[in-house]
């Protein structure tokens, strides 16, 4: 099995209210353990970008797995994308979410359009995903966080980051793979910033 080391970006908020701990918890509880668990600490208020990097740069293992510190892996998570790219050969496997919103479980889907996460990866018409992702260690940090100054607003108004930015990089330089399976759960709490400097909430 694949050796994959986790890479969380995380502040000090989010360990005084017990996210982080809540987020370690769940790469803890693997069932495909991971080698090598790695926490960035926005002490400076550097934003999401800066943060994340720094935790990737930590990383030793041949595979990387992101989890921001206000989210959680479900058990088989990284059983399940580890699976898909052995059997697919891709270099960036993401998988689908429950989202939770003010400790709601929604039935619905408000962040992205119906099929967003129904579908196929199409290298050639790339969308959006999250950062709950599993990527080769290497392919990261030769993409990496820290060259990231476009930042782009979609017609429907979200707002695209360096998360963006990394995914397209990928999908240039690597394979990507889109396993329709929700195996994490996405908590929205009213705090997130999606990762702006100087604004709290940020990883």
């Amino acid at each position: 099995m694949l050796k994959i080391g986790v890479a969380t970006p995380t502040h000090p908020e989010r360990i005084t209210n017990g996210m982080l701990h809540r987020a370690l918890g769940s790469a803890m509880r693997q069932h495909l353990r991971p080698a090598q668990v790695n926490v960035a600490i926005d002490l400076e208020r550097r934003g999401a970008p800066f943060t994340r990097q720094q935790a990737l740069d930590g990383i030793t293992q041949p595979w990387t797995a992101f989890l921001d510190s206000d989210d959680e892996f479900l058990p088989n998570h990284l059983e399940v994308l580890a699976a898909a790219a052995e059997e697919t050969g891709a270099d960036y496997v993401y998988s689908w979410f429950h989202l939770w919103r003010f400790r709601t479980k929604l039935d619905f889907d408000p962040v992205f359009p119906p099929t967003h996460f129904t579908e196929p990866w199409d290298p050639a018409n790339p969308r959006q995903t999250t950062m709950t992702i599993l990527v080769r260690t290497d392919l990261a940090k030769e993409v990496g966080f820290w060259d990231v100054t476009d930042e782009t607003t979609f017609p429907d108004g979200h707002r695209a980051g360096e998360d963006w930015i990394f995914t397209l990089k990928c999908n240039e330089l690597g394979k990507i793979h889109h396993v329709v399976q929700r195996t994490w759960n996405w908590y929205h709490h009213g705090q997130n910033t999606s990762g702006r400097a100087g604004q709290g909430d940020a990883q």
